[in-house]
C-alpha cells in the first residue's frame, strides 16, 4: 500500500503512524513545505512555501487567511498531479485540514480516498476565543473566525472523512461533519514514557534533580497565556514563599504560538518576571529541551502543571501522566476529558492562582497521599492512549476506507467516561 501524508511542517501528528507503516513494508510519501524529521525509506516531496497573509496587504478585510489556505491547497494539488504523471499515485492520502493542504486533493485524484486530521475548528464561543474574563469577541473577530474555517469545511465536504484526537476537539465541528470524524489519538509510547523511581536530571548549573525532590514542572511550546503561564508563575511565587525548597522548571520557548504578545512586545516571561517578587534561583527556564530531557523531568516531577484555554490538548500532559506524574490541571474541557479530579489528578479553576498554589503545596507537603492518583494517571494513558492500540485503530480506519471507499465514523480509544 502507498500512503501519502500531507502536512506543512513535516510529519507532525503522523510521525508514529508513518514509522509503523514503513516498518510494515508499505510505501510512504510525505508532501510538505519543510521537514521536521527524517524517517528512513520515506519519500519526501517538498512543495513551494506560500508567503503568509501579510505578504498581500491589498487583500480584502479578513480574506488574508482564506487566500493563504487556497494558495497552499493549490501547491499540494500541483504536487499530487505531478506525482500522478510519474506513476506515483497513492492508495490513500492523510493530511491536516487546517491550512488548506487538503482542499483540492480530490480534484486531482478523485478516485483516491482521503482522510483529514481535524485538530481544531475555530469558534467565537465555547472554545478559546472569549475564554478570558475581559475578552468579548466583537463582530469583526467573529467574521474572521468564520472565514478561517473555510478550508476545513471545503476539505471535509470533499474527502471521505476525518480523525480528531479527542472527543472535545471533535465536538467543535458542525454536527453534520462530526458524523464523519472518527476519534483516535496519535498515541503515547508508554514503554518509553514510564515511571522511574531512580530517575535524575542534571541542570546546567550543576544541580541534580531526582524523584522525591520538591520539583514542579510546566511544559508548553511557548510560555504564554494560552497555556496558563501567568497563572503558573504567580502560583510559583506564592509556593516558594511558603515552601522555600520548591523548585519550578518552566520548559518552553519565548515566542507566542497562540494569542497576542505582551504589552510592549518581547516575551511573556520577561514581561511577567519584571513585576514578580520571587527568588530567581527557584525558577528554572531551560527553554526548549530534547524529548528525552522532558521524560526525565516528568519522572522526577513532584507535580506537573498543565493549564490550558479550551484549546488543543498537548501531548506533554499525556506523556507526563504515562510517567506517573501528579497532574494539577485546569478545569477546562480538554483537561476534563482526561482527568477526573481526585482520582487520577487534580483540577483547579484556570484563573484561580490561589487554588493552584494550595494544590501544589498540598502535594509537596503530603506526597504519599497522591501515590494512588499517580498510578491511576499512568493507567489512564495505558487504557486509552497506548501507542500500539492507537496505531491499530488508525490502521483499521485506513483499511476500511481503502477497501470500501466509504467512511463510517467510529469512536475508539477516547470514551466520555473511564475507569481510573
Amino acid at each position: 500500500m502507498h500512503v501519502a501524508f500531507v502536512h506543512r511542517r513535516g510529519f507532525g501528528q503522523f510521525a508514529a503512524l508513518a514509522h509503523h507503516l514503513v516498518q510494515a513494508g508499505n510505501e510512504v510519501t510525505l508532501v510538505t513545505e519543510t521537514v521536521d524529521q527524517r524517517i528512513p525509506s520515506v519519500r519526501v516531496v517538498r512543495h513551494r512555501a506560500e508567503p503568509g497573509p501579510r505578504a498581500y496587504p491589498q487583500m480584502a478585510r479578513h480574506l488574508g487567511a482564506p487566500d493563504h489556505h487556497v494558495r497552499i491547497g493549490h501547491r499540494v494539488a500541483e504536487t499530487f498531479d505531478a506525482m500522478a504523471r510519474l506513476g506515483q499515485v497513492p492508495d490513500i492520502i492523510l493530511g491536516h485540514t487546517g491550512w488548506g493542504s487538503m482542499m483540492f486533493v480530490k480534484d486531482v485524484l478523485p478516485r483516491v480516498p482521503a482522510l483529514g486530521y481535524c485538530e481544531f475548528f475555530y469558534r467565537a464561543e465555547g472554545a478559546d476565543v472569549g475564554f478570558a474574563p475581559d475578552e468579548e469577541p466583537d463582530s469583526e473577530t467573529r467574521k474572521r473566525l468564520r472565514l478561517r474555517n473555510i478550508a476545513q469545511l471545503l476539505s471535509l465536504e470533499a474527502i471521505e472523512g476525518g480523525i480528531s484526537p479527542t472527543n472535545w476537539q471533535r465536538s467543535l465541528y458542525p454536527a453534520d461533519a462530526q458524523q464523519r470524524i472518527a476519534v483516535c489519538h496519535e498515541g503515547i509510547d508508554t514503554r518509553r514514557f514510564r515511571p522511574d523511581p531512580a530517575a535524575s536530571l542534571r541542570l546546567p548549573d550543576g544541580r541534580v534533580l531526582k524523584a522525591g525532590d520538591p520539583v514542579i514542572t510546566f511544559v508548553a511550546r511557548d510560555l504564554e497565556p494560552y497555556r496558563g503561564f501567568p497563572q503558573a508563575l504567580e502560583a510559583a511565587a506564592t509556593v516558594v514563599r511558603r515552601h522555600p525548597d520548591a523548585l519550578f522548571v518552566f520548559v518552553g520557548g519565548d515566542g507566542v504560538s497562540y494569542g497576542a504578545p505582551p504589552p510592549g512586545g518581547g516575551s511573556w516571561k520577561d514581561h511577567l518576571l519584571a513585576s514578580l517578587d520571587v527568588p530567581r534561583d527557584r525558577l528554572i527556564f531551560p527553554g526548549v529541551v530534547a524529548h528525552s530531557t522532558l521524560r526525565q523531568l516528568f519522572q522526577v516531577s513532584a507535580a506537573h502543571l498543565y493549564l490550558t484555554y479550551p484549546f488543543v490538548l498537548s501531548w506533554s500532559v499525556l506523556e507526563a501522566m504515562a510517567c506517573g506524574a501528579l497532574i494539577i490541571g485546569s478545569d477546562t474541557p480538554p483537561v476534563q476529558e482526561i482527568i477526573r479530579s481526585g482520582r487520577n489528578g487534580l483540577l483547579v479553576p484556570f484563573f484561580d492562582t490561589g487554588a493552584l498554589a494550595d494544590a501544589i503545596l498540598d502535594v509537596l507537603e503530603r506526597p504519599d497521599n497522591f501515590r494512588v492518583m499517580r498510578a491511576a494517571a499512568r493507567r489512564t494513558v495505558e487504557q486509552r492512549f497506548r501507542l500500539d492500540d492507537c496505531l491499530a485503530r488508525q490502521m483499521t480506519l485506513i483499511g476500511n476506507v481503502t477497501a470500501q471507499r466509504t467512511f463510517s465514523s467510529f469512536r475508539p480509544n477516547v470514551a466520555s467516561s473511564f475507569e481510573v
